[in-house]
């Protein structure tokens, strides 16, 4: 939780990205190198399950930021949970050593890349997992170095990117060239792929800009191209009968990019492979949308044992409460007098929520973060607590939305915090003001309400009415 607060929004500004936030059991890992042939490749190690993974992604990879975006975070905290995981910048990208354009490595010299690797961290033997692009170096280190291969694991990967007469689950070669064109005049500055390859994200305006920032520094936009135009001629089909390690095939059933036939090749030419298709259309970046399931069927694969599943996601009615002026009043009454009326301010919070079951999430300054599990009761307790509060000469404002929040160790997350804070912002000069979720939920239980109007919600898709309780009677 954040340990500072804003002084310009009061106590929800200090949840401005805390629903971003990511409450990890992995401390994150120092970056460290080791020198190949061709250069130094830089890499992370971090978990303690009882086996090794070597996660070989796309070329969209940088190792000293990749922690700061929440969703890669956790996907990499889950696989994190069931073993050690190694992970790297293949050379040209992130912060290993570049290479030259006119001269990319071979599929093979890449390979080496994840060898050097392994052999820096002391992996003896790991399970190789392939996503995507990297599954094309996933495909040859399996094939290459069975004995240091426990098992190979590909997600939305493929043999052989373009169609062919024996290949008709490849890319007519003119949908392959207007992808090329549009990739390297979209790279860096756009994030219009999402549409094509992560459709549930695609809307989303704070991971659009997030993923346009990290493509600059993962890769130049030339390198990315002369990689994505060298990934497109590559064929391995001829590879995939001399793997011999165990080997689980992923694919999204919907992907338009990383289609799902060709996984079913994959699967179908690799001896004892298991296919496993699941729902959904979302490939790139690897961590886009709802990766669990994908992650469940590794681990169960991998470990033999599914995770258990965990209800760590509720429904609940999110309360945000913050003084309206509060730097005038306690510039107003000092220092000692200002301290005096916000522990009584304090005290009677707590009072209300515990008679309204309310339960408190945390409390910086003169605010409090609660939540309730009925938003008439979540109602019923800001009117009251805001007409109670005018004894002590103050107004109070509160922001009401009612969502499916995370669970964290106390604490919670997720969308619906981020949301209920910015009502709270909305409510500038004082009120209970509720989302439309939070009206519509309560309808018949005698509060009325007012419209006030339809708000941008900073951080927010769309526009959100918002409505102001009148009338508690």
């Amino acid at each position: 939780m954040p340990a500072t607060r804003c002084p310009r929004a009061g106590f929800s500004a200090a949840y401005e990205h805390d629903w971003q936030k990511v409450d990890t059991n992995v401390t994150r890992p120092r970056t460290l190198y080791t020198k190949g042939e061709g250069g130094y490749v830089a890499y992370q190690e971090f978990g303690k399950g009882p086996l090794d993974i070597v996660l070989v992604n796309n070329w969209m990879t940088n190792l000293d930021v990749m922690w700061d975006e929440p969703s890669l975070a956790r996907y990499l905290e889950r696989l994190a949970s069931f073993a050690r995981v190694v992970c790297f910048d293949k050379r040209g990208t992130g912060v290993s050593d570049p290479v030259p354009l006119a001269a990319l490595p071979s599929i093979d010299q890449w390979m080496d890349d994840a060898r050097v690797v392994m052999d820096s961290a002391d992996v003896e033997r790991a399970a190789i997992v392939g996503d995507t692009e990297g599954g094309l170096m996933a495909i040859v280190f399996a094939a290459t170095y069975p004995e240091r291969t426990t098992a190979l694991v590909l997600i939305n990967s493929f043999a052989r990117w373009l169609r062919d007469t024996d290949y008709p689950e490849g890319m007519p070669p003119e949908v392959v060239d207007k992808l090329l064109r549009n990739y390297e005049s979209n790279w860096g500055v756009t994030a219009d792929i999402l549409d094509l390859t992560a459709p549930s994200v695609a809307e989303d305006a704070r991971f659009r800009s997030w993923f346009e920032a990290y493509q600059r520094v993962t890769i130049p936009r030339g390198a990315s191209a002369a990689m994505y135009r060298w990934v497109v001629q590559i064929d391995l089909r001829s590879v995939l009968p001399s793997i011999r390690v165990p080997t689980l095939v992923l694919n999204r059933a919907d992907a338009r990019h990383h289609r799902a036939g060709y996984g079913r090749y994959l699967a179908a030419h690799i001896s004892g492979a298991k296919y496993v298709e699941l729902p959904g259309a979302d490939t790139f970046p690897y961590h886009a949308g709802e990766f669990m399931p994908i992650l469940n069927e590794v681990q169960e694969f991998l470990t033999g044992v599914r995770e258990a599943p965990v209800h760590d996601r509720i429904l609940a009615t999110v309360m945000f409460t913050d003084i309206v002026g509060s730097t005038k009043h306690a510039a107003r009454l000092g220092d000692e007098r200002w301290l005096d009326l916000r522990e009584a301010h304090d005290r009677m919070v707590r009072d209300y929520l515990q008679r309204f079951r309310g339960r408190e999430i945390d409390h910086i300054g003169d605010g409090f973060l609660a939540t309730f599990d009925g938003p008439a009761r979540a109602v019923a307790c800001a009117v009251e607590l805001v007409e109670a509060v005018k004894s002590f000469g103050v107004v109070l404002r509160v922001g009401l939305h009612t969502g499916e929040i995370e669970l964290r160790d106390g604490g919670i997350g997720g969308i619906a915090v981020h949301i209920a804070s910015r009502v709270t912002d909305a409510a500038r000069k004082g009120g209970v003001l509720v989302s439309r979720t939070v009206r519509d939920l309560v309808v018949g239980s005698g509060i009325d309400f007012r419209n006030r109007g339809s708000f941008r919600l900073d951080g927010v898709p769309g526009r959100w009415d918002l409505w102001e309780v009148v009338d508690n009677s």
